[in-house]
């Protein structure tokens, strides 16, 4: 059995959840820990909010129900009991799933796609909320207040990603949530967030070679790059004129050699763009005179009617010239796909990552956050490796018709596998092995 099928994946996620630790003290243990966590990342992959009620219902009037034939849940918990036992526990219970999808795919071959700039892994970093409230909270949330007097409370999180230029799709890596620190007065932030990351995951992404971390403007400041640097990583960071004055004032004054210049002609669809580059080596990121080097370069997309189509700037560690600059930004111009094909998907394309599934006293709003991303990476895996899923994606006009078509089947027909499900799908649809002939 393949470690990244859906079989392989669910039977992953299953040990993982029946290793937790079960804090019930009384004898009432009806439900294992694992039937608790796959009950809630079912509704999580199936996209369906009662899906586990339609399951109950099925198994009433049928005897038969697809929790346990697809996900292999035992029983069901009411919604209660599932977010009073998970609040307990921490997200990086989960972790060891991330790692072991992480590992399936370095070995067959699929992170090798996932590659930038001299060979690197490209790894795009953003942090992103995924609950706010006036009324809600607890010790674990953020907190903003306004200038009325309000307090808005929060819960976010940074959500790394492997990306690369040319690939749609992004993989999923272990997230860090902001949260208070213990022994920390000052308000947790997205850049303590990334450097704890940097510090936990360093040595596990380094194994296989040089990484590129990819950031926003946020990102692209001393102690930042110093961090990134100290902990082995290169990296492409955007870089703002309104935020960056002394990097600014030192390009305006290079000129050739130092400012070196680039155009190149790209087509873009039946139009050619002009994509012209500039660059600079070794100029100082801020004043004084323990000011750290770094290189810049620039990218302006024109159309023939000369409208500039896109604008933006980098600072990078790795050295710029006229064989390097197009491979620099082409990586960091991948960092938009954490927000349009990570973050966006999560909260608008069916995860409804900012729905309040459950607040919890302790870790519960964090720990559904992780199965929900999960059964997000679940999906991508799923499309490198499963050839009916992919096939069937190919052929529906829509991520929503999928998922439409996923919520009904499961509400009124029992599969006894996913495999059967996917085939039936397939039929439906006469393609693959069910195509018609011409």
């Amino acid at each position: 059995m393949s470690r990244t099928s859906f079989k392989g994946l669910a039977g992953s996620l299953r040990r993982t959840l029946a290793g937790l630790s079960d804090r019930r003290t009384g004898q009432n243990r009806s439900y294992a820990m694992e039937d608790f966590g796959l009950s809630a990342f079912a509704v999580f992959f199936t996209q369906s909010p009662s899906f586990l009620a339609h399951q109950k219902a099925m198994q009433a009037a049928r005897g038969v129900n697809n929790a346990l034939s697809l996900f292999g849940i035992q029983s069901f918990p009411s919604d209660n009991q599932i977010r009073g036992m998970l609040d307990p526990v921490p997200p990086a219970s989960l972790f060891p799933v991330y790692d072991a999808i992480y590992d399936a795919l370095r070995e067959q071959g699929i992170l090798q796609t996932f590659r930038g700039v001299h060979d690197s892994t490209l790894i795009a970093l953003d942090g992103t909320w995924y609950h706010s409230s006036q009324k809600i909270h607890c010790a674990c949330c953020s907190s903003l207040q306004h200038a009325s007097g309000q307090i808005t409370y929060y819960h976010s999180a940074l959500t790394p990603v492997l990306v690369a230029p040319g690939r749609a799709e992004v993989i999923a890596l272990r997230p860090e949530f902001i949260t208070p620190q213990d022994g920390h007065t000052k308000q947790d932030c997205e850049i303590a967030a990334a450097q704890r990351w940097l510090e936990q995951n360093a040595a596990r992404y380094l194994l296989q070679g040089p990484v590129t971390l990819l950031g926003d403007d946020l990102y692209a400041h001393q102690p930042s790059c110093r961090r990134t640097r100290l902990y082995g990583f290169h990296f492409i960071y955007t870089c703002k004129p309104d935020s960056h004055p002394t990097l600014y004032r030192w390009v305006n004054l290079l000129h050739a050699p130092d400012l070196g210049t680039l155009q190149l002609r790209v087509k873009a669809g039946s139009q050619w763009h002009t994509y012209a580059y500039r660059w600079a080596n070794r100029v100082p990121l801020a004043e004084g005179d323990e000011a750290l080097q770094v290189n810049w370069c620039e990218l302006t997309v024109t159309d023939p009617q000369g409208q500039v189509r896109y604008h933006n700037a980098w600072i990078t560690d790795w050295p710029l010239s006229e064989n390097t600059v197009a491979a620099v930004v082409a990586s960091g111009r991948a960092r938009w796909k954490i927000e349009n094909e990570n973050n966006n998907t999560l909260k608008t394309k069916g995860y409804h990552l900012e729905h309040n599934f459950g607040h919890g006293e302790k870790h519960l709003a964090a720990f559904l956050v992780t199965l929900n991303i999960l059964a997000f990476l679940f999906h991508t895996v799923l499309g490198f490796t499963d050839e009916h899923y992919r096939l069937i994606r190919a052929t529906l006009p829509s991520r929503k018709t999928f998922f439409d078509d996923l919520r009904a089947l499961t509400r009124y027909l029992h599969f006894p596998s996913w495999q059967a499900l996917l085939r039936f799908m397939m039929r439906g649809l006469e393609i693959g092995p069910y195509a018609k002939p011409t």
